[in-house]
């Protein structure tokens, strides 16, 4: 009877470690990463008109500062968004019979970008009425920079602006907050007077 006994638990023993083992064929999926979820402000503007040679609208929910970082040129500033770790990097230039040199200038930083990108897409801009003529790179992926663009009135005035995130370049992440800045520059672009 015991001898019955063992060989019932031996086989009963083998039975669940087969189970076990055969029985569960699905193979394991990790969950997708989550990121956190962004609330925005709604879109309101107001004119940034003082002493520079240039005017546009910015969002209500970013800061003018004065650019200290990049050499301090009279007329640089930058509008930074903290809550969202984002700024816009704004430079202004002379023209001085160079805007073949000064359009190539930007043309090449914003393709320095090739590397990371999954695409960089060209938007042109020209508003006549206002002597503003551009273009604006939609820079897809992994890059440093997610849009750039530059405006000129291709006899004196030259302005550029660079939006960068305080934060690792993550698509999927920052897909979000790159798609709502890039409309507030697309805004800035179209709202943009000489003086």
């Amino acid at each position: 009877m015991k001898n019955i006994k063992i060989k019932a638990l031996t086989l009963t023993t083998i039975l669940g470690l087969f189970i076990l083992i055969f029985g569960c064929q699905s193979t394991p999926l990790p969950k997708p990463r989550g990121y956190f979820r962004l609330d925005f402000p709604e879109k309101r503007y107001r004119v940034f008109d003082s002493i520079f040679p240039y005017k546009f609208s910015y969002p209500v929910y970013g800061q003018i500062v004065k650019d200290k970082e990049r050499g301090a040129e009279n007329y640089w500033i930058n509008i930074e968004f903290p809550k969202y770790k984002a700024k816009i990097h704004i430079s202004y230039k002379q023209v001085h019979g160079n805007i073949d040199t000064l359009i190539e200038d930007i043309r090449t930083l914003a393709y320095k970008h090739t590397i990371k990108a999954d695409a960089i897409n060209e938007k042109l801009f020209a508003n006549p009425e206002k002597k503003v003529f551009g273009t604006l790179y939609d820079i897809r992926g992994n890059a440093a920079s997610s849009y750039q663009f530059y405006v000129t009135d291709s006899v004196k005035h030259f302005l550029r602006g660079a939006l960068y995130f305080r934060v690792h370049p993550n698509k999927d992440s920052l897909a979000p907050a790159i798609d709502f800045f890039g409309k507030d520059m697309t805004y800035l672009i179209e709202t943009l007077e000489w003086k």
